[in-house]
């Protein structure tokens, strides 16, 4: 999983060899895809009006965006191991949290970087104000985030698992 950090990326070996894969993707055939489709709009005449055509290009520019981020993010990554299951939270753990002291009124999140948010599992930012709050505390414990509007909110800590994909 990765935290940044300074500029250094903190990733899985599993993390690493998927992001590359997505940037040799991204790189290769899906570039190749999107100038097909520009040629293809361009051929159909009027490019003020041509909507295929703005469209292909908009998605042209999300693409080498996402290239670049790929790009900046593998430059900068470190390698390491899947966190220790061990209870303390910290990057690459599914964590449940109880809110206010109510047992009942729980939450369970992928502790990550966006790039590991999937349909089905809800994914908070290392550095998310609640991601800072509940780091490196261990299960059973209790932690306190700023929510958007200034407040402090308390939650506990009631579980703490290696995400296993």
């Amino acid at each position: 999983m990765t935290q940044t950090s300074d500029n250094v990326t903190w990733l899985t070996q599993e993390a690493y060899n998927q992001l590359k894969a997505e940037l040799e993707y991204l790189s290769g055939p899906a570039r190749t895809e999107i100038a097909t489709k520009i040629a293809e709009a361009r051929e159909e005449g009027d490019l003020r009006e041509n909507g295929g055509y703005h469209a292909a290009k908009e998605e042209q520019g999300k693409q080498e965006l996402r290239v670049r981020q790929l790009t900046q993010m593998l430059e900068h990554a470190k390698v390491g191991e899947a966190p220790a299951d061990d209870g303390v939270v910290e990057p690459g753990m599914v964590v449940t949290i109880a809110f206010d002291g109510d047992e009942d009124d729980t939450l369970s999140f992928l502790l990550a970087s966006r790039e590991y948010a999937s349909e089905g599992t809800t994914t908070y930012s290392p550095q998310s104000p609640l991601g800072q709050g509940v780091s490196g505390k261990k299960v059973g414990e209790e932690a306190q985030y700023e929510l958007p509007n200034g407040k402090k909110a308390m939650v506990k800590i009631l579980e703490a698992k290696p995400y296993t994909g």
